[in-house]
């Protein structure tokens, strides 16, 4: 798996978001799936912030930890979700962008050169009644390609 920060567009390819949710890890599912349909790579966005990263191990409690241990604990919590959802041969080549964004910002940039973008009907936010969370009907109003959104599995 190769990591980038993700600056510009992905150059074709699915993409999809990621944001440890039920949903998202659903879409992580189906994006792969339509990534290998089509003979694409698989960008995998994982938008941050302070607020929604998770808490770096090492840092100790009552401590500030440094942006780089954030990004590094975000990082490796996405690693080990997709390593759980696909396993260790996804069948497909598999692109982290690991982003200090919103995540609309970072998935409809993300999604400007991309074949299909991916999404979970919604994340971890919001009000557990939406049948469409406020990232999804974003990328479903404002993305440059296709937009799939995805249920989580019954």
């Amino acid at each position: 798996m190769g990591e980038q920060t993700f600056r510009g567009d992905t150059a074709g390819g699915v993409v999809v978001g990621v944001d440890g949710s039920a949903s998202s890890k659903r879409a992580l599912q189906v994006a792969a799936d339509e990534a290998k349909a089509r003979g694409a790579p698989l960008h995998v966005v994982r938008a941050w912030s302070i607020r929604t990263a998770p808490r770096p191990a090492e840092c100790p409690p009552n401590t500030m930890p440094s942006v780089e241990q954030f990004h590094r604990a975000v990082r490796e919590d996405t690693e080990r979700i997709v390593q759980k959802r696909l396993g260790d041969d996804p069948g497909v080549e598999v692109n982290l962008h690991i982003v200090h964004s919103p995540p609309p910002q970072a998935l409809l940039e993300a999604a400007r050169g991309a074949e299909l973008l991916v999404v979970g009907h919604r994340g971890r936010g919001g009000f557990a009644g939406l049948l469409l969370g406020s990232v999804a009907e974003q990328c479903v109003r404002h993305a440059a390609c296709p937009v799939l959104v995805v249920r989580p599995s019954i």
